[in-house]
C-alpha cells in the first residue's frame, strides 16, 4: 500500500508504463464527466445514488494514479550498447 511511504519514495516506471497510466487517468476522467452529465436523465433515487458513488470512484482511482505519477520518475531508456553488458 502506497499510504505509508515517505516524501522521499520515489518509483521507476518505463515510459510505455507511464503512458499507459496516462491514458487511463484521461479516461477514468472523461468517464467521471459524461456519467456525472446523465445524472439528469436518472429519477430512481437508488440509481442516483450509486452513479453518484461510481463517479466519485472514477474521480477517487484517478487521482490514486496521478499521486502515484507524481512520486515516480521516467526510467530512461536502455540503448541496445547497454543491453550487450
Amino acid at each position: 500500500m502506497i499510504s505509508h511511504l515517505t516524501a522521499l519514495d520515489t518509483f521507476e516506471i518505463s515510459p510505455r508504463f507511464r503512458h499507459s497510466l496516462e491514458e487511463r487517468i484521461a479516461r477514468l476522467e472523461r468517464d467521471a464527466e459524461q456519467d456525472e452529465a446523465q445524472l439528469d436523465a436518472l429519477a430512481d433515487p437508488d440509481h442516483i445514488r450509486r452513479h453518484l458513488r461510481l463517479v466519485a470512484m472514477q474521480r477517487a482511482e484517478a487521482l490514486r494514479m496521478r499521486l502515484f505519477l507524481d512520486r515516480s520518475r521516467s526510467r530512461a531508456p536502455q540503448t541496445i550498447d547497454a543491453c550487450l553488458f
